[in-house]
């Protein structure tokens, strides 16, 4: 019997995993730059991108997208069968956590990225073949508007839709309704963290993207403040 002793494990496990900052540790390693004080001053891959280059932006992306991955496929399995019909409910606790500490985590005062590609490792597991059409909905947006945050808002919203599509009439069943009120909430919380985004966004004030350098970084660490863009 899966008791709650083990889902409150799952949960904080998932949590404290989620809530390593691979932007700010690989900023530090890399420059000693401290990632929130240039750039948009977020610790997610599209600043360290943003400032450091193409190289660590991408290597942020794929740290940040395991540390959603990992959790949801390793931890479950180890309390709960494959079998259970608890088995995606505790995937979807592991997946939502692990989002979460990365959002809000503790190390840093609750104030951390995102949660694009940490979703983006949850999603893989939960639901890969609505992922495909995110990612796609991801690049073609992004290759029209080059705005990171627009592109992220469409990418979860088709997320969302895709899933609730294919999972059709099984959506709400007693099995799969977690899973189904994960593909809802999580793009929401997506677009809420965003809401700046989409404010500058309407006014046509969104800077597009582009990449940096380990030189820009050093320099922008003489400017005061950062101009929270992303």
């Amino acid at each position: 019997m899966f008791t709650d002793y083990f889902w409150i494990f799952v949960a904080v496990t998932s949590y404290l995993a989620g809530s390593i900052p691979f932007g700010l540790l690989v900023a530090k390693l890399v420059t000693g730059t401290d990632i929130r004080k240039v750039g948009s001053g977020n610790i997610g891959a599209t600043n360290v991108a943003r400032t450091l280059g193409a190289k660590w932006g991408i290597s942020v992306l794929v740290l940040d997208a395991l540390k959603g991955l990992l959790p949801v496929l390793l931890i479950p399995p180890l309390f709960v069968a494959t079998n259970s019909p608890d088995f995606d409910h505790v995937r979807v606790l592991s997946g939502v956590a692990t989002i979460l500490g990365h959002m809000f985590p503790v190390w840093l005062g609750f104030r951390g990225g995102k949660g694009v590609a940490t979703s983006l490792g949850v999603i893989l597991v939960l639901g890969p073949w609505s992922t495909l059409i995110a990612v796609a909905a991801f690049i073609l947006t992004f290759l029209i508007s080059r705005i990171v945050a627009l592109s992220s808002i469409v990418a979860a919203t088709a997320f969302g839709i895709a899933q609730l599509v294919q999972m059709g009439s099984i959506a709400f069943t007693r099995e799969k309704w977690s899973v189904a009120a994960f593909s809802i909430a999580v793009p929401i919380l997506i677009i809420v963290r965003h809401w700046s985004n989409l404010g500058r966004i309407m006014r046509g004030e969104e800077k597009k993207f582009q990449f940096g350098s380990r030189k820009k970084a050093e320099t922008n660490l003489s400017d005061n403040e950062p101009d929270r863009t992303e």
